[in-house]
This record gives structure tokens, sequence and C-alpha cells, in this order.
């Protein structure tokens, strides 16, 4: 049973380099576009009997998620042995609960939606809540930006390291690279009325003297991580920098980055960067999601692909 690795045309750009570093071209999908908008993808070789998979992020607009519901369908349909979707950036992972009422849990219906759609697994980096791996009733691999992390903070040699989230919700995986580190952790605070809309922020720690980095699952419109570096950097911080494995980058976002008091801003290619900013630094990983494609097509663990933070 051969490999056969699809994309979809948002993340085309990240699955050429997955089926590089894996060692097999990239498959073909043609496509036919309807005036009114409605789009056919259509794979253009066989996958009968093959182990399939197919790379798209589902970051905005939503055609690139619908796109990716048909190139499933088209797999399965085309009696591929197994569909394995990879979702680098898996969208909608924000709403994955009701915090007020008559609300959508958006997450559960994306995880429905593939499943009914034919997937038989699906692998994804850094969801925004663990917990949403628990939505679906197929395999999930639930790959760790640590693994292209690690090795980069390493790299810096940064003499007082020290860790600090820019918000509650992050102290977890915050704390692990403290942990790892050996190094002391911050909480930066913050209290919004509405999303995307910071009404205050306060520090909890002392990071006087240290190199911090902020820790993130993503970055949108900057707003939170570049008011945390700013209160960091106005309690004494030494230097501050944040790794954040997705930077979806919406609004202002470039804008506010660029003018920030942050050292730099290291992200993954799970999300393509709409405009290069010498503040911005990015790692790739395609060869993480390369390992992983070995692994699971020659049913092997993946536990070796992560770094016990």
């Amino acid at each position: 049973m051969a490999v056969k690795i699809f994309s979809g045309r948002a993340t085309t750009y990240l699955a050429e380099k997955i089926a590089h570093a894996y060692g097999e071209p990239l498959g073909t999908v043609n496509y036919q576009q309807f005036s009114d908008g409605e789009m056919s993808p259509f794979i253009g070789e066989s996958v009968r009997g093959h182990d399939v998979f197919i790379v798209q992020s589902t970051f905005a607009p939503a055609d690139n998620f619908m796109e990716l519901l048909l190139m499933i369908d088209a797999a399965r349909r085309a009696s591929a042995s197994n569909v394995n979707v990879i979702i680098p950036y898996f969208g909608y992972a924000r709403q994955d609960r009701k915090d007020k009422p008559r609300v959508a849990i958006a997450a559960k219906l994306i995880a429905n939606l593939l499943s009914a759609a034919g997937a038989n697994r699906i692998m994804t980096c850094d969801l925004h809540a663990d917990q949403i791996q628990g939505f679906f009733d197929i395999p999930v691999d639930h790959l760790d930006g640590n693994y292209i992390f690690v090795p980069y903070l390493k790299s810096l040699n940064l003499p007082n390291i020290m860790f600090a989230t820019p918000d509650v919700g992050g102290i977890k995986r915050a704390r692990s690279f403290a942990k790892f580190f050996n190094a002391d952790l911050a909480v930066c605070d913050k209290y919004r009325r509405e999303a995307n809309k910071i009404e205050s922020m306060r520090l909890i720690g002392e990071v006087e003297g240290k190199d911090v980095v902020l820790v993130d699952d993503l970055v949108d419109t900057a707003g939170t991580i570049c008011k945390a570096a700013s209160l960091l950097k106005e309690n004494g911080a030494k230097s501050v920098r944040a790794i954040c494995t997705h930077p979806v980058l919406s609004g202002n976002a470039y804008e506010n980055i660029q003018n920030s008091v942050l050292e730099e801003l290291v992200v993954s290619d799970t999300i393509p960067l709409k405009q290069a900013l010498p503040k911005i630094k990015v790692l790739s990983v395609s060869d993480l999601f390369a390992k992983a494609i070995r692994k699971i097509h020659d049913h092997e663990s993946i536990s070796s692909l992560f770094i016990r933070l």
C-alpha cells in the first residue's frame, strides 16, 4: 500500500515541503470552478488501495474547509484504502464550548463534518485546546510545535531565560517550557469584555533582568502579545520575544508587531504569512509532518516526535 500526498490550494506551499521531506512527489489535484464560485476539486491520478494524506489548513475563508471536505469525499469515493487528513492549523478551535447562551460549538461541528466526509484519521498541530481531540470518534494525532521551537530556543543561548504566558489560559503551555528549561514563569493576566479587545492586563511574577519568552498557540491581531510584551519591558525585562505556532495575523497584526517592543515573533508555517517582517521568523513543521506520515504508514508509534516538556 503506497503513500500518496495531496494538497488543497490554501496549503500547497507547505504540502510541497512535506512531500519533499517524505521523499514522494505531491499528487495531482485539478479544479473546476463555476461562475458562482462553486468549486469541484478532483484527484488527477488513481488512489485505489493507497494510503492517502490530504494536507489543508482550515484558516479563513471557509472555502478552504469546504475544499478539504470535497477532497476527502473524492478520495473515499475513489477507493483509497485510508484517507488521512493533515490539518496543520485547525480553524474554529477557539469555539470549543458554550461560553455564553445560544452559541454554536464550532470545533465539534468541524469534527463531525470531517468524519462524515470520510476521514479515517486526523493529524494536526497545537490545537487551541487539547480536549478537542475528544470531539472526534476517529484517531487524532496531535503533534507538538515544541519539536521546532525547543531547538531554536536552545540555539539562542539566552543567559537569563524566563517564560511567560499572555493570558491565564496558556499557563499549562508556558509552564511546560519553563520546566524543561528549568526557568521561572510569569503570567500576564488580561481582562476583556469582547473578542480582540483588552480592557486591562496585570503581571504576576518578577521579570527584572530576564530574557522573557512569551508562549502561545496562535497570534491573531497581536494585540494581546504586544501588550504583554510592553508590560514585561515596563517591569524590567531585559528582552522579550514570543513563540506562537499559528500566525493567524489578522487586522492590524503586522503593524502591531512591527511597532512593538518584541525582539522577534517566532512562528511556524502552518499558515502562510501575508507579508514578510524583519521581526517575524518562520520555522517549518514540514519535517515533523513528514516523519509522522512515515510512522503512521508503517504502523509505528509517533511518540519519538514529541519533546517531553
